[in-house]
């Protein structure tokens, strides 16, 4: 009886130990430098249909009120909150679905960071695709760790070599 009393004690620990950590333990090198965050940022949408999506993750990577602003083929923008973004992909079934990132370019000054990083869209990791797009991402830095405040894309088209232009510059 003891010895299942005390195997229950540890399992207890045990279990609180690995669940019970907060998300600064669970996620704190994602934060701690730029190409970690931008990583991150890639990581968590990234993955097999099989996989859960890493909602708690990408929150904590953002700041409280991170906007997100995608321009379609015409140039026209929508923006929207970070909880906005998990609507749709909440509903709907996931699938297979790889963001790569292609090339990146990051300017710093002080506390604030500006990103620039052409990626592509594959189905499967291994195989590229032609489906590419640039984001401009916003970050600053406070109390030891970087946050995302916004993002904006635009998809590369028929009438649009925005990455193909961006992966040419020196």
């Amino acid at each position: 009886m003891n010895k299942i009393i005390l195997s229950s004690i540890i399992i207890f620990f045990a279990c609180n130990s690995i669940f019970g950590q907060s998300n600064d333990e669970k996620y704190r090198k994602d934060v701690e430098s730029l190409d970690a965050i931008i990583n991150a940022y890639y990581d968590v949408v990234s993955g097999s249909s099989s996989e859960p999506w890493e909602f708690e993750r990408d929150k904590y990577i953002h700041s409280k009120n991170a906007v997100i602003t995608r321009l379609d083929e015409n140039g026209k923008a929508e923006s929207h909150t970070l909880e906005a973004e998990y609507i749709p992909i909440g509903l709907s079934p996931k699938e297979d679905f790889y963001e790569k990132e292609l090339k990146r370019k990051v300017s710093k000054y002080g506390n604030i960071a500006q990103v620039w990083s052409a990626f592509e869209i594959r189905t499967d990791p291994k195989t590229e695709s032609n489906i590419r797009g640039l984001n401009s991402i916003q970050l600053h830095y406070e109390n030891g760790r970087w946050f995302i405040d916004s993002w904006t894309c635009e998809m590369e088209s028929d009438k649009n070599n925005i990455v193909t232009d961006f992966l040419n510059e020196e």
